[in-house]
């Protein structure tokens, strides 16, 4: 009889280590999912850009310094989505949503440019892109949560440990994309 209670106390603490182990698979790959949803997201912004700036461009007087700053924080959003560092990523979104509302405020001042239908169809476009990268970001940030806190608990903590399960980082932005745009200091 013992040996049966013995028995079932194994079978039963094997059957919730796979549990465990089954869950936080889970929640990593949620993880996966929620990046690989942002990736496409910033894959899509980044094909719609350079057709803002092209239009951008055709109104000589447009600020190339704006423009400049654009297309350099592109790049480095792209470079970081590529080694997916999501450090560099978040202080490069902060300098293109940045970029992105200057080129949108001193549009403001090119009456032309704003009745341009392209411009206004990009510009819609890429607000929309970047209201889904928001939501997107949440949901990531979410899950890393999630995983974080699940490879710590205990006794999942101690599958994570054996089996290597790692904390991911948040995508966070920094204080320069937080902040608004200073409409005054771009018309000055």
């Amino acid at each position: 009889m013992f040996s049966l209670i013995i028995l079932a106390v194994i079978i039963a603490a094997t059957f919730y280590a796979v549990g465990l182990y089954n869950h936080l698979v889970t929640v990593k790959h949620a993880v996966a999912k929620a990046w690989a949803n942002i990736d496409v997201l910033l894959k899509q912004r980044h094909d719609e850009l350079p057709k803002l700036v092209e239009v951008c461009k055709q109104y000589k007087q447009f600020e190339q310094e704006t423009l400049q700053k654009v297309i350099a924080a592109r790049a480095q959003v792209h470079e970081a989505r590529q080694n997916q560092d999501i450090g560099a990523l978040g202080q490069a979104e902060g300098a293109l949503r940045a970029g992105l509302g200057s080129i949108f405020a001193i549009a403001e001042a090119y009456p032309e440019l704003k009745a341009n239908e392209n411009y206004m169809q990009l510009q819609n476009r890429i607000t929309s892109l970047e209201n889904s990268i928001a939501d997107r970001r949440e949901l990531y940030n979410d899950s890393v949560n999630i995983n974080n806190v699940q490879i710590e608990i205990f006794p999942a903590s101690i599958i994570a440990n054996i089996f290597n399960f790692e904390a991911k980082p948040l995508l966070e932005f920094s204080s320069e994309e937080k902040k608004d745009v200073d409409l005054k200091q771009l018309f000055s």
